[in-house]
């Protein structure tokens, strides 16, 4: 079976599903779950020409985007330890968010990666994507696809 399980969530209610069905499996198991946020990269905050538009707005959009990881996760980590299992928490910032899953399972020694899908076909999943779809395609670690 599996011992240590990556969980991403973004916050949204179906993975918060996703990670209360983990937070289950684990605790039937003995299985570790480490919770996984891939935060977003700050956004520029140059007006042009090499310009600051505002010498603080740096700061404040990091510090919003810490805020937004440490909500998401405190409310996972909530679901996980209400369940009976124990969890660590990741955040990695970057731009692509299937890679940073698949390096934070790798980094952290996990044998599975526990992610929900939206369940999006057709025109509408080729057109947004899907990172559950890229971290299939390029995972080595087997990964659970929730629903």
């Amino acid at each position: 079976m599996f011992k240590h399980i990556l969980v991403p969530t973004d916050g949204s209610a179906l993975s918060m599903n996703s990670v209360a069905r983990a937070a289950a499996y684990a605790q039937e198991t003995g299985a570790r779950i480490t919770l996984f946020y891939a935060q977003p990269e700050a956004p520029s905050v140059y007006a042009g020409l090499g310009a600051v538009s505002n010498a603080h707005l740096s700061q404040d959009l990091q510090t919003r985007l810490d805020e937004a990881a440490t909500e998401i996760l405190d409310a996972a980590e909530k679901v996980v330890h209400d369940a009976g299992a124990s969890c660590q928490r990741v955040v990695r910032v970057g731009g692509k968010p299937y890679e940073l899953i698949i390096a934070a399972a790798d980094a952290n020694g996990c044998d599975l990666i526990f992610m929900a899908s939206h369940g999006r076909s057709g025109v509408s999943a080729l057109l947004l994507g899907s990172e559950t779809q890229k971290v299939l395609a390029h995972s080595t670690i087997p990964v659970l696809v929730y629903r």
